[in-house]
This record gives structure tokens, sequence and C-alpha cells, in this order.
């Protein structure tokens, strides 16, 4: 029979709930909970079963006093409102879904101090690990990360020295593989549009790498075009009419993202401008949304998924008591010329 006190709906569940529900003792009701000690399989499900009909959540604070960790995986990203980082979520969660560990996010804006805020606030939680986009942070963040004591996964580049594990790919080789397949088909006259770049080190360094390709052809970035904030598809179509009408002879632009590149290719298509014999365009990303655009835009896959799986098995497995530490995985993005890089 439950306790009287759970007439008042505003008090806290006990494990004393559980138990006289069940009618098991508490310590059989926490061993249950906790998924330790040797408990039959009837007396299990009667637990189980007890604390679901109450609403019962164990304390996982209280019951990390002793472990002084909690079964919560860290992942700190730039942004929700880009696509890519929702797909390394999804890998990341894949992966998590058959452990005790569970996913909290943290958004930074592309702002080394949010980041730190972030990083203060969770890691005060004491989690099982750290997943953080990128391997640039500021001096209190790294401090923070190497204090930590847990495995740290820094995702989405491997151009750099990591603080303990890294999953990514290089962004500088991919913009140099873009460029040389840019060149290849013919074009000369090119033009770059993408984000302000002094905060998104990736973008930077693709935009590196690709500059880097068109010097050992010769060549250079005609004009560029930099925005931030707002609709990505919308600011594709006027950052491609501002490019095109300051500069009428580039023979191709090349986008630091699918999204404002979707929004340069529906610009032209507008305005009969010939894609992509009159311009050839490409981006960065390999988003599946714009799959359904009436032309398949040339892109790279930036093997996002699997980078959040990949990740996310470093963290399991260390929490799991393998050993480990400095693991170094690089994927190798695909480079899809779509109908947009003219053969």
């Amino acid at each position: 029979m439950p306790s009287d006190d759970l007439e008042n709906p505003n008090r806290p569940l006990t494990l004393k709930d559980v138990s006289e529900a069940s009618g098991v003792s508490e310590m059989t009701v926490s061993r249950v909970l906790r998924n330790r000690g040797d408990v039959s399989e009837a007396t299990r499900e009667k637990v189980l079963e007890a604390a679901k009909s109450l609403g019962y959540v164990p304390n996982k604070i209280a019951g990390a006093l002793a472990s002084q960790r909690v079964n919560l995986v860290t992942v700190i990203i730039p942004s929700l409102k880009n696509l890519v980082f929702p797909e390394v979520l999804s890998g990341i969660s894949e992966v998590l879904d058959d452990t005790p560990l569970q996913p909290v996010v943290g958004v930074t804006n592309y702002k080394p101090e949010r980041e730190e805020k972030v990083l203060y606030e969770m890691l005060s939680w004491r989690p099982s690990g750290v997943i953080i986009a990128g391997l640039e942070h500021s001096d209190a963040s790294r401090a923070m990360l190497t204090a930590a004591g847990i495995p740290i996964v820094e995702i989405m580049d491997s151009d750099g020295e990591p603080i303990d594990a890294m999953v990514g790919i290089s962004h500088r080789r991919a913009g140099r593989e873009m460029a040389r397949a840019i060149v290849d088909a013919g074009y000369r006259k090119i033009g770059f549009l993408g984000t302000k770049m002094p905060l998104d080190h990736r973008a930077r360094k693709r935009f590196e790498g690709f500059t880097e390709a068109l010097a050992k052809a010769g060549l250079e970035i005609h004009d560029h075009e930099f925005y931030e904030g707002g609709s990505a598809l919308l600011k594709g179509r006027e950052m491609t009419e501002a490019i095109l009408k300051r500069s009428p002879d580039l023979d191709f632009l090349y986008y630091s993202n699918d999204m404002i590149a979707a929004g340069g290719l529906l610009y032209c298509r507008d305005n009969g401008i010939e894609v992509p014999g009159r311009v050839g365009l490409a981006g960065f990303n390999g988003v599946e949304l714009l799959d359904g655009l009436p032309v398949k835009l040339a892109t790279m896959d930036a093997c996002r998924a699997e980078i959040g799986r990949e990740a996310a098995k470093i963290v399991a497995a260390r929490a799991a008591g393998e050993e480990g530490g400095h693991e170094r995985v690089v994927l190798t993005p695909t480079l899809q010329l779509g109908e947009t890089l003219k053969r």
C-alpha cells in the first residue's frame, strides 16, 4: 500500500514509495533501479512496474555522489539552425541509445564566451564525457576540458591538435579538392560567397585550402561576398545577385555551405542565368534536404552522422571501462559533382 504522503501531489516521490508499492525492501528497489546486485527477474519486473505506475524517476545526482559521475554526455555545438548539427546529434543518439548514457546539448552560437559558459555549467554536473564541435577554444575552455578528467572528443575538424580524442574531416583538404575539380572543369573567374569567418574556423580552413589550390593553378578569387545571420536561402539569393551585378564576368561561384548555394541556384534560374554553362555553382555539406531541387547541386559530403556515431562510440567505450585515449578518426568526404559543375 503506497504511503499516505502520496496524497500530497507536490511531494517528491522516494524509494520508500516504490518499496511500499512493490512490496519489497528499499534496498532491493535501489538495486533494481541502479541495475546493481543479484535480483530475480520477477522482483525486478515488480519494482519497475511500481516505479512506472507511480511516475518515479531516480535521483541520478544523488546516486552520482559516490561515483562523482552521472550518465550524461555533454554535446556542445555552435548552432541548431544549421542542418549539419542535427544530423551529428542523430548519429550520437543512435549509438548512445544502446547504452546507459544520455546526451545533453548546449549551443554556443559560434561565440567563445558562450562556449565557456555552457561548458562551465555542464561540467558542473560531472558528465561521463564531452563531445564538442571544433578544435579552437578559448584558454579558459581548454583549461576546463583538460582538467575535466573525462573523455573529451572534439568533432567536425581534423586540421589541428585535439585535447584528447578527435573525429572529423580535413576542411583544408575539402577546399583543395573542390578547387581542383572547378579548375579541371575549365572555370577560371571564380567568386566566393560565405559566412564571415573569424569565428567559423571550419569555413575559414576550407577557404584557405580552396585559395591554396587555386594559387597552384595560377588563379585567385576574383570577388567575394560575406554574410551573417538571417535565412540562408534568402541570403544566398541576395549575395548571388550582389556579386554577379558587381562582377558579371564571374564564371563560377563557390559557396561555404549548401543552403546559400541553393539560394544562389534559385536566383540564377529565376533570372535566366544558365547553370552550369554561363556560371557554375558548388556548395558544401551534402544536405539531403536539397535533393529535391530541380538541379542537383555540386557539393561535398561532410560525413556528419558518421562523425556523431564515431564520437559517441569513443565516449561509450571509455565510460564502459575500456582502455583508450587520444583516438584519431579522420573521415574522407565525398565530392559530388551534381549538375552545377560541368565535367
